[in-house]
Protein backbone atom coordinates (compact mmCIF):
# COMPACT_ATOMS: atom_id res chain seq x y z
CA UNK A 1 0.00 0.00 0.00
CA UNK A 2 1.13 3.43 -0.79
CA UNK A 3 2.51 5.90 1.68
CA UNK A 4 1.08 9.19 1.63
CA UNK A 5 3.00 12.23 3.86
CA UNK A 6 1.38 13.18 6.86
CA UNK A 7 -0.78 16.15 7.69
CA UNK A 8 -2.43 18.35 5.35
CA UNK A 9 -0.57 19.63 1.90
CA UNK A 10 1.39 22.74 2.11
CA UNK A 11 -0.51 26.33 0.83
CA UNK A 12 -0.94 26.51 -3.24
CA UNK A 13 1.36 28.92 -4.75
CA UNK A 14 -0.73 31.48 -5.49
CA UNK A 15 1.79 34.25 -6.85
CA UNK A 16 4.81 34.00 -9.05
CA UNK A 17 7.87 36.87 -8.94
CA UNK A 18 10.66 37.17 -10.45
CA UNK A 19 13.70 38.57 -9.35
CA UNK A 20 16.66 40.36 -11.00
CA UNK A 21 19.59 39.99 -9.13
CA UNK A 22 23.52 41.01 -9.31
CA UNK A 23 26.86 38.77 -8.18
CA UNK A 24 29.74 41.00 -6.79
CA UNK A 25 32.14 41.95 -5.81
CA UNK A 26 34.68 39.13 -3.54
CA UNK A 27 31.33 37.44 -3.47
CA UNK A 28 32.25 36.62 -7.33
CA UNK A 29 33.72 33.66 -5.89
CA UNK A 30 30.72 32.22 -4.58
CA UNK A 31 29.45 28.93 -6.28
CA UNK A 32 26.00 28.94 -7.08
CA UNK A 33 25.39 26.73 -4.63
CA UNK A 34 26.64 29.01 -2.12
CA UNK A 35 24.03 31.39 -3.47
CA UNK A 36 20.99 28.94 -3.41
CA UNK A 37 21.98 28.47 0.57
CA UNK A 38 22.10 32.38 1.12
CA UNK A 39 19.23 33.06 -0.72
CA UNK A 40 17.26 30.34 1.00
CA UNK A 41 18.38 32.09 4.31
CA UNK A 42 17.13 35.19 3.37
CA UNK A 43 14.20 34.22 2.19
CA UNK A 44 13.64 32.77 6.11
CA UNK A 45 15.06 35.93 7.44
CA UNK A 46 12.33 38.37 5.45
CA UNK A 47 9.88 36.05 6.42
CA UNK A 48 8.84 35.80 2.80
CA UNK A 49 5.52 33.64 2.77
CA UNK A 50 7.30 30.86 0.20
CA UNK A 51 5.15 28.20 -1.45
CA UNK A 52 6.34 24.54 -1.28
CA UNK A 53 6.21 21.51 -2.79
CA UNK A 54 3.78 18.71 -0.94
CA UNK A 55 5.38 15.19 -0.72
CA UNK A 56 7.42 13.79 1.84
CA UNK A 57 10.50 16.60 1.22
CA UNK A 58 8.78 19.64 0.79
CA UNK A 59 11.21 22.49 -1.02
CA UNK A 60 10.93 25.96 -1.51
CA UNK A 61 9.32 26.60 -4.76
CA UNK A 62 12.48 28.83 -6.32
CA UNK A 63 13.69 28.40 -10.06
CA UNK A 64 17.01 29.59 -10.52
CA UNK A 65 17.94 30.35 -14.61
CA UNK A 66 21.27 29.76 -16.39
CA UNK A 67 23.66 31.68 -13.36
CA UNK A 68 26.77 32.45 -14.06
CA UNK A 69 30.24 30.11 -13.36
CA UNK A 70 32.33 30.65 -10.17
CA UNK A 71 34.36 33.28 -10.07
CA UNK A 72 32.45 35.68 -12.73
CA UNK A 73 30.89 38.60 -11.31
CA UNK A 74 27.28 39.65 -12.80
CA UNK A 75 24.57 42.35 -13.12
CA UNK A 76 21.91 40.06 -14.60
CA UNK A 77 21.34 36.66 -12.76
CA UNK A 78 17.36 35.72 -12.64
CA UNK A 79 15.31 33.76 -10.72
CA UNK A 80 11.65 32.73 -9.90
CA UNK A 81 9.72 32.23 -6.36
CA UNK A 82 6.38 30.91 -5.88
CA UNK A 83 4.30 32.78 -3.00
CA UNK A 84 1.58 31.19 -1.04
CA UNK A 85 0.46 34.97 -0.34
CA UNK A 86 0.50 37.56 -2.32
CA UNK A 87 3.59 40.43 -1.62
CA UNK A 88 4.13 43.96 -2.36
CA UNK A 89 7.04 44.13 -4.75
CA UNK A 90 9.06 46.78 -3.38
CA UNK A 91 8.48 45.72 -0.19
CA UNK A 92 9.67 42.42 -1.11
CA UNK A 93 12.52 43.81 -2.77
CA UNK A 94 13.38 45.86 0.12
CA UNK A 95 13.14 42.88 2.64
CA UNK A 96 14.91 40.28 0.31
CA UNK A 97 18.25 42.70 -0.51
CA UNK A 98 18.55 43.66 3.49
CA UNK A 99 18.68 40.31 4.05
CA UNK A 100 21.36 39.07 1.70
CA UNK A 101 24.99 39.29 2.28
CA UNK A 102 26.29 42.81 0.05
CA UNK A 103 27.64 41.51 -3.07
CA UNK A 104 24.47 39.75 -3.60
CA UNK A 105 21.95 42.85 -4.54
CA UNK A 106 18.80 42.26 -5.64
CA UNK A 107 18.16 44.86 -8.86
CA UNK A 108 14.33 43.97 -9.64
CA UNK A 109 11.56 42.20 -8.72
CA UNK A 110 8.48 41.65 -11.15
CA UNK A 111 5.10 39.60 -11.14
CA UNK A 112 5.57 37.12 -13.42
CA UNK A 113 3.26 36.77 -16.25
CA UNK A 114 2.82 33.97 -18.50
CA UNK A 115 5.48 32.04 -20.42
CA UNK A 116 8.91 30.45 -19.13
CA UNK A 117 11.70 32.83 -18.04
CA UNK A 118 14.07 30.33 -18.53
CA UNK A 119 13.05 30.21 -22.65
CA UNK A 120 13.55 34.19 -22.38
CA UNK A 121 17.63 34.00 -21.53
CA UNK A 122 18.31 33.57 -25.09
CA UNK A 123 21.96 35.02 -24.94
CA UNK A 124 24.53 36.80 -22.85
CA UNK A 125 26.89 39.97 -23.09
CA UNK A 126 30.08 39.71 -21.32
CA UNK A 127 32.63 41.98 -20.63
CA UNK A 128 36.19 40.59 -20.20
CA UNK A 129 39.12 42.10 -18.89
CA UNK A 130 42.43 40.92 -19.80
CA UNK A 131 45.04 42.87 -17.65
CA UNK A 132 48.56 43.07 -19.28
CA UNK A 133 47.38 42.40 -22.60
CA UNK A 134 47.59 45.42 -25.30
CA UNK A 135 44.29 45.91 -27.59
CA UNK A 136 46.68 45.89 -31.06
CA UNK A 137 47.25 42.03 -29.53
CA UNK A 138 44.01 41.16 -28.70
CA UNK A 139 42.73 42.48 -32.10
CA UNK A 140 44.29 40.56 -34.32
CA UNK A 141 43.59 37.30 -32.25
CA UNK A 142 39.82 38.52 -31.88
CA UNK A 143 40.28 38.74 -35.97
CA UNK A 144 41.56 35.66 -36.59
CA UNK A 145 39.01 33.75 -33.90
CA UNK A 146 36.18 35.51 -35.93
CA UNK A 147 37.65 34.60 -39.32
CA UNK A 148 37.38 30.66 -38.74
CA UNK A 149 33.93 28.80 -39.10
CA UNK A 150 35.22 26.34 -36.00
CA UNK A 151 37.11 26.80 -32.97
CA UNK A 152 37.28 23.62 -31.25
CA UNK A 153 37.91 23.36 -26.96
CA UNK A 154 38.06 21.51 -24.24
CA UNK A 155 36.81 21.15 -21.02
CA UNK A 156 36.64 19.09 -18.25
CA UNK A 157 33.47 18.19 -17.31
CA UNK A 158 31.96 16.23 -14.28
CA UNK A 159 32.16 13.17 -16.90
CA UNK A 160 34.90 14.32 -17.78
CA UNK A 161 36.64 15.94 -20.53
CA UNK A 162 34.27 17.73 -23.35
CA UNK A 163 35.19 18.73 -26.87
CA UNK A 164 33.11 21.08 -28.06
CA UNK A 165 33.31 24.35 -31.11
CA UNK A 166 33.57 27.59 -28.95
CA UNK A 167 32.83 29.28 -32.82
CA UNK A 168 29.47 29.00 -33.23
CA UNK A 169 27.39 30.60 -30.50
CA UNK A 170 29.52 33.95 -30.57
CA UNK A 171 27.42 36.19 -31.79
CA UNK A 172 29.84 39.40 -31.38
CA UNK A 173 33.08 39.57 -30.28
CA UNK A 174 34.95 43.60 -30.10
CA UNK A 175 37.59 45.09 -28.02
CA UNK A 176 36.20 47.92 -26.91
CA UNK A 177 38.45 51.63 -27.45
CA UNK A 178 40.86 52.88 -24.78
CA UNK A 179 39.81 56.07 -23.01
CA UNK A 180 42.92 56.02 -22.01
CA UNK A 181 44.26 56.76 -18.51
CA UNK A 182 43.46 59.55 -16.42
CA UNK A 183 46.36 62.04 -14.62
CA UNK A 184 45.57 60.38 -11.29
CA UNK A 185 45.68 56.82 -12.39
CA UNK A 186 47.87 54.30 -10.17
CA UNK A 187 50.78 52.59 -12.65
CA UNK A 188 48.41 49.60 -12.05
CA UNK A 189 45.72 51.31 -13.92
CA UNK A 190 48.11 52.57 -16.64
CA UNK A 191 49.30 49.77 -17.62
CA UNK A 192 48.20 47.41 -21.04
CA UNK A 193 44.57 46.13 -20.30
CA UNK A 194 42.22 45.01 -23.46
CA UNK A 195 38.38 44.29 -22.70
CA UNK A 196 36.44 42.64 -24.98
CA UNK A 197 32.37 42.78 -25.50
CA UNK A 198 31.19 39.27 -25.98
CA UNK A 199 27.45 37.88 -27.07
CA UNK A 200 27.49 34.41 -27.28
CA UNK A 201 24.02 32.41 -27.93
CA UNK A 202 22.98 29.82 -24.95
CA UNK A 203 23.77 26.49 -26.47
CA UNK A 204 23.90 22.95 -25.26
CA UNK A 205 26.84 22.90 -24.00
CA UNK A 206 27.24 26.14 -22.94
CA UNK A 207 29.98 28.17 -24.16
CA UNK A 208 30.90 30.39 -21.56
CA UNK A 209 33.14 33.35 -21.46
CA UNK A 210 36.34 31.23 -20.74
CA UNK A 211 35.80 28.99 -23.47
CA UNK A 212 36.53 31.68 -25.92
CA UNK A 213 39.29 32.99 -24.07
CA UNK A 214 40.55 29.53 -24.46
CA UNK A 215 39.94 29.41 -28.27
CA UNK A 216 42.07 32.89 -28.80
CA UNK A 217 44.59 31.10 -26.85
CA UNK A 218 44.78 28.04 -29.32
CA UNK A 219 44.12 30.17 -32.42
CA UNK A 220 46.63 33.16 -31.60
CA UNK A 221 48.30 32.56 -28.24
CA UNK A 222 46.74 35.10 -26.77
CA UNK A 223 47.03 34.81 -22.87
CA UNK A 224 46.48 36.61 -19.81
CA UNK A 225 49.21 37.37 -17.59
CA UNK A 226 47.22 37.24 -14.65
CA UNK A 227 42.99 36.10 -14.67
CA UNK A 228 41.15 37.75 -16.46
CA UNK A 229 38.01 40.02 -14.67
CA UNK A 230 35.06 38.57 -16.19
CA UNK A 231 31.59 40.35 -15.75
CA UNK A 232 27.97 39.51 -17.36
CA UNK A 233 26.28 42.48 -17.93
CA UNK A 234 23.29 40.97 -19.30
CA UNK A 235 20.96 38.11 -20.25
CA UNK A 236 17.79 37.86 -22.15
CA UNK A 237 16.17 37.40 -25.62
CA UNK A 238 18.27 38.13 -28.62
CA UNK A 239 17.94 40.22 -32.16
CA UNK A 240 20.68 38.73 -34.16
CA UNK A 241 20.40 41.38 -36.09
CA UNK A 242 22.50 43.74 -34.76
CA UNK A 243 23.75 41.89 -31.70
CA UNK A 244 21.79 43.18 -29.05
CA UNK A 245 20.23 41.54 -25.64
CA UNK A 246 16.76 42.92 -24.66
CA UNK A 247 15.26 42.46 -21.65
CA UNK A 248 13.62 39.47 -20.55
CA UNK A 249 11.42 41.20 -17.89
CA UNK A 250 9.64 43.18 -20.52
CA UNK A 251 6.58 40.85 -21.12
CA UNK A 252 6.02 40.73 -17.25
CA UNK A 253 5.24 45.05 -17.38
CA UNK A 254 3.86 44.51 -19.99
CA UNK A 255 1.61 42.90 -18.24
CA UNK A 256 0.53 44.12 -14.79
CA UNK A 257 1.29 47.74 -13.50
CA UNK A 258 2.57 46.25 -10.08
CA UNK A 259 6.16 46.43 -10.78
CA UNK A 260 9.39 48.39 -9.33
CA UNK A 261 11.69 50.49 -10.93
CA UNK A 262 15.15 48.74 -10.73
CA UNK A 263 17.84 49.61 -8.87
CA UNK A 264 21.30 49.61 -9.49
Amino acid sequence: MARTPDGPPPPPTVQRVRIRYAKRGRLRFTSHRDFQRSFERALRRAQVPVAFSAGFSPHPRVSYANAAPTAVASEAEYLEVGLSRVCELRALHDALDASLPTGFDIIEVVAAGSGSLADRLEASLWRIELPGISRPDTRAAVGSFLGLSEVPVERMTKNGIRRFDAREAVVSLAVLPDDGPTESASPEERRDCAILQLVVRHTTPAVRPDDVLTGLRTTSGLAPFEPPRVTRLAQGPLDPRSATIGDPFDPDRSASADTITPRG
